[in-house]
């Protein structure tokens, strides 16, 4: 144990960053910890691909150390950073585990992300290695990324490109290589993972995909470490190596990797990726097949489901549930059927990434379904609040998570919404090579601004009461930021501005046209709208599938806006 006393980084390394917190925790080594791990349950499953192969925590640990000997040939230094751009899959949780536990900082890129998106967010990085399916790489150039030393093929882990001939033959030689150095066996008495510090960069994870938005959050050891002891003493204590999971969640953004993947690495718990589109009708049949202990969603899984299966019963039998002992005895039954939905072996459902429908969540917890909704970001790694079922309050996303601290920035935070404002050892360190964005978010106290608006009670439950900040939660927990969709409707002709904004689970743009420029052009107004809906598949065309729009809608004049000349994007949105 490594007793801490600050999270503060040193001046000469991290020139940009202050003080965030003083503080006081017992740290334990990350790395070590999934080295304990994997010796104690060597012969057990660890890594499932959903109905295929299954790689027990051995084959997992074998299939590390061999790409530990091949960055170790490939000149690969502790610090260089290893991208990793794949869907999920059991060799994307290999990579990143043998990035992290070799001592390099882990870079992982949404496989959604288009090509130049891809390009940009390895050379920004500085990654020396990455690893690709074989979607990411159809797409792919080679000479837009210069600083790359080797492109690894992930489902085989052969080289796709390599900068020399020497690198070529670290490939070729590398089952030799890890006969010479194990000529007997390898076992776990052979483990011997990078011991990491509390400080010391763990991965960087990026908020978006293109040069105009993306953010590389900075993510230290302390803040994985914070995270994790958080869900085995808190959130996820009832998960031991008899567990299981199903990994909904992109593997590329910190809720998924954290909770569905890292933490279950350092208990012994077998997880299976969804390595397919993750459709409401496979992520039931899956839940059905592997009866999860735990489930991680986001609200937007949820709220299908009680549209699809809930809603329909509710609005045929609404007499029938407002009759006392009826109502009781229809309540259980949803109730038991829905448990039984999400594999009925569950202890509870932990809802993040997004507000929850109020509808929705109030009628969970009128037939005690055993969920909860915490609060986080990617900045904390990403717990921010949480409490469990049995304990939280309705509408509430809990208390500030262990070795976290809360205060709204309000002059009576029980009753009049301010921003949230957050400090301890979860937060991040910084914007990679952003000294700008980071100083902007960080208060002159040290206190981490989240951006988000809300209320605390005088139990310490926080209610939010609004997000100031754009992002759209996709379908399968992807970051949509309205902003880079925008950017790409408003290169359109006859488009002066627009705005995105999330509608009824899909993603409508409100377009203001250039009336005048089409009406010189000859076109009346019927004409240029139809001429515009015309363009609706050039626009999708160049976004990502999860952020596909589903309609444009044409507003007859301009967006009211700030003094800035921004547009009131609150005015807009739509519940």
């Amino acid at each position: 144990m490594q007793k801490l006393h600050t999270i503060c980084k040193t001046a000469d390394k991290w020139p940009t960053l202050r003080c965030v917190k003083q503080y006081y925790m017992e740290f334990t080594s990350v790395n070590k910890l999934l080295e304990k791990s994997f010796r104690d349950n060597w012969d057990r499953p660890a890594l499932s691909n959903y109905q295929g192969t299954t790689l027990k925590y051995g084959d997992v640990a074998r299939r590390i150390e061999k790409l530990h000997i091949a960055f170790e040939q490939c000149g690969l230094l502790k610090g260089d950073k290893v991208a990793i751009c794949s869907r999920n899959q059991a060799n994307w949780g290999v990579s990143y585990l043998a990035a992290l536990t070799y001592g390099a900082v882990a870079v992982p890129i949404l496989h959604e992300f288009k090509p130049g998106n891809v390009h940009y967010l390895v050379n920004h990085s500085e990654a020396k290695v990455l690893f690709v399916d074989d979607v990411v790489w159809e797409g792919l150039n080679v000479e837009e990324m210069p600083g790359l030393e080797v492109i690894v093929q992930i489902n085989t882990f052969k080289f796709l490109h390599a900068k020399t001939d020497e690198l070529w033959k670290v490939r070729e030689h590398l089952n030799e290589s890890f006969g010479h150095r194990y000529p007997e066996r390898f076992g776990p008495e052979d483990l011997n993972y990078y011991e990491d510090t509390a400080e010391e960069l763990a991965l960087i994870n990026y908020t978006s995909g293109t040069s105009g938005f993306s953010k590389g959050v900075m993510i230290p050891y302390r803040a994985l470490w914070s995270n994790i002891d958080f869900a085995h003493n808190d959130a996820l204590r009832e998960m031991d190596n008899n567990s299981r999971v199903v990994s909904i969640l992109p593997m590329a953004h910190m809720y998924g990797m954290m909770f569905e993947f890292l933490f279950e690495m350092t208990v012994g718990a077998h997880v299976h990726f969804l390595s397919r589109v993750p459709s409401p009708k496979i992520i039931m049949q899956a839940f059905a097949e592997v009866h999860p202990t735990v489930i991680i969603s986001v609200p937007l899984i949820i709220e299908k489901i009680y549209k699809s299966k809930l809603k329909p019963i509710l609005d045929k039998n609404r007499l029938l549930f407002g009759m006392p002992i009826i109502d009781q005895i229809l309540q259980k039954r949803i109730c038991k059927e829905l448990v039984a939905t999400f594999g009925g072996e569950f202890v509870e459902v932990i809802i993040g990434g997004a507000a929850f429908n109020p509808e929705v969540e109030l009628f969970f917890r009128k037939i005690g379904f055993p969920y909860t909704v915490g609060y986080g970001m990617t900045e904390c790694a990403p717990i921010i609040s949480y409490a469990h079922y049995n304990a939280n309050r309705l509408y509430s996303c809990g208390k500030a998570a262990p070795h976290m601290e809360i205060r709204i920035d309000s002059s009576d935070p029980a009753t009049i919404p301010g921003e949230v404002q957050v400090r301890g050892a979860n937060v991040f360190l910084g914007y990679y090579k952003n000294e700008e964005a980071t100083a902007g978010v960080f208060t002159e106290d040290g206190w981490f601004r989240t951006g988000d608006m809300g209320v605390i009670d005088n139990d310490g439950y926080l209610f939010l009461r609004g997000r100031s900040k754009c992002m759209i939660l996709g379908p399968s927990g992807q970051n949509i930021y309205p902003e880079e969709l925008e950017a790409v409707i408003n290169n359109l002709a006859y488009i002066l501005d627009s705005l995105v904004i999330e509608d009824e689970g899909g993603l409508t743009a409100l377009v203001y046209p250039d009336w005048h420029k089409g009406e010189v052009d000859g076109m009346n107004k019927e004409q240029l709208e139809a001429f515009l809906n015309a363009t609706l598949p050039v626009i999708n065309k160049e976004l990502p599938k999860y952020a596909q729009l589903r309609k444009l809608e044409f507003m007859p004049e301009d967006f009211e806006r700030t003094p800035k000349r921004s547009i009131k994007r609150y005015l807009y949105q739509r519940k």
